[in-house]
């Protein structure tokens, strides 16, 4: 049955990802109709989301930022399709690093280094990192699909970039063998996830309220010496991104615990306070808050 789906499926994500992008997003505003309007996928979490960050703006600012969040969210799912065919000249005009040097002059300096990410802007064309020179060899961390067909969807599409992908399970076995190798590493990870019920370490001050924050990063960072950075995506208009590289840690072991994660998610919050419609709200993730 899933090797069926996956059949049906896939020709129509192909044919997508080599339309013309005026044609590819109109798809986009037809794809937004559907799932704002007809469908309401995940209203509710958005709006109460939505109303939690931001109880000092009025209803009709936050519906406004409701409906710009679909239209990007709409926007980022054709983008990660569109990664099927992209060429290299495209997405390197699409998803540009201003400040790759930051991260080069510390990879020569470190063991190794761990690059934290948001679920905010464009995480999925940040794999765009594999068409510039740098030092180390570089991983990205997800989640596995449970559908093995797109599960390889979901690495091809990322293979076309060069990238290489690692479930979050393969991360302390794949650093451990790069270390032993005397491989320096670099790995990309989404660190604003909601911590699992029992896993609550620490809490942080997230956009007014007391959250349990995910600090795993963190950890993997101080028990190994890495240099940690923060990967700072800002959406330039519609179909362009622009990264910049922040330094957290130029040594982990250095930082007092949670200092680094605390750093991590005051950056993200400016980002989201500056423009919030570009942060998923799809997610739960005031649902362990505090009171």
């Amino acid at each position: 049955m899933k090797k069926a789906v996956f059949l049906i499926v896939y020709p129509f994500l192909w044919l997508i990802s080599k339309l013309l992008f005026p044609i590819f997003y109109l798809i986009s505003d037809i794809l937004f109709v559907i799932i704002y309007h007809l469908i309401g996928y995940r209203k509710k979490v958005v709006q109460e989301n939505l109303l939690i960050a931001f109880p000092q703006k009025t209803e009709k600012e936050r519906n406004k930022i409701e409906k710009a969040f679909y239209k990007h969210m709409c926007d980022m799912f054709l983008e990660m399709i569109k990664t099927l065919s992209i060429s290299k000249k495209e997405l390197k005009k699409r998803f540009v690093y201003k400040n790759i040097e930051a991260l080069t002059e510390l990879e020569k300096k470190s063991k190794g280094v761990i690059v934290m990410c948001g679920h905010y802007a464009s995480y999925e064309w940040a794999t765009a990192i594999n068409f510039y020179k740098t030092n180390n060899k570089g991983y990205a961390i997800y989640k596995k699909v449970k559908n093995p067909y797109f599960d390889k969807l979901v690495k091809d599409i990322r293979a076309n970039l060069g990238t290489t992908l690692i479930s979050s399970k393969e991360v302390i076995p794949t650093m451990m063998r790069n270390i032993r190798a005397q491989q320096k590493s670099s790995y990309y990870m989404i660190a604003d996830q909601s911590p699992k019920k029992g896993n609550q370490k620490h809490y942080i001050n997230f956009l007014g309220k007391e959250v349990p924050a995910f600090v795993g990063s963190e950890a993997m960072a101080k028990r190994l010496g890495f240099a940690v950075l923060y990967l700072q995506v800002e959406k330039v208009k519609r179909g362009y991104y622009e990264a910049s590289f922040v330094s957290l840690a130029e040594n982990a072991e250095n930082f007092a615990d949670y200092k680094i994660t605390d750093k991590f998610f005051s950056n993200l919050a400016q980002q989201i306070k500056r423009k919030p419609e570009y942060y998923l709200w799809t997610h739960k993730r005031f649902k362990h808050a505090k009171n």
